[in-house]
């Protein structure tokens, strides 16, 4: 089992940066594939994008393609996510997520542990 805390949420204008990241307690962070999933108010949980448990792969939803970068330190038990040219369509609450996956992918779906949100606003 893994628990997750997110931070570095904030409000920031549109155009600028933020980094979030999300520590993971325990000694097995390096056997799970991690993602970002994000909620705007009114809408359902989006994918925004994950990174194998090696770090050697990684995916990104369309909407963040070339914007946002994930990356993660199993030394330090720390995903993270860079977030630059940030859009107001970019706000929501971002959750981090673990999955035990037994290959180096990324899943899109079917994460089993999550954190409690961190909220990300954007102003025009």
């Amino acid at each position: 089992q893994v628990q997750l805390v997110e931070s570095g949420g904030g409000l920031v204008q549109a155009g600028g940066s933020l980094r979030l990241s999300c520590a993971a307690s325990g000694r097995t962070f390096r056997s799970y594939a991690m993602g970002w999933f994000r909620q705007a108010p009114g809408k359902e949980r989006e994918f925004v994008g994950g990174i194998s448990w090696s770090g050697g792969s990684t995916y990104y939803a369309d909407s963040v393609k070339g914007r946002f970068t994930i990356s993660r330190d199993n030394g330090k038990n720390t995903m993270y996510l860079q977030m630059n040219s940030l859009k107001p369509e970019d706000t929501a609450v971002y959750y981090c997520a673990a999955d035990p996956s037994l290959f180096d992918v990324v899943p899109t779906a079917g994460y089993d542990y999550w954190g409690q949100g961190t909220q990300v606003t954007v102003s025009s």
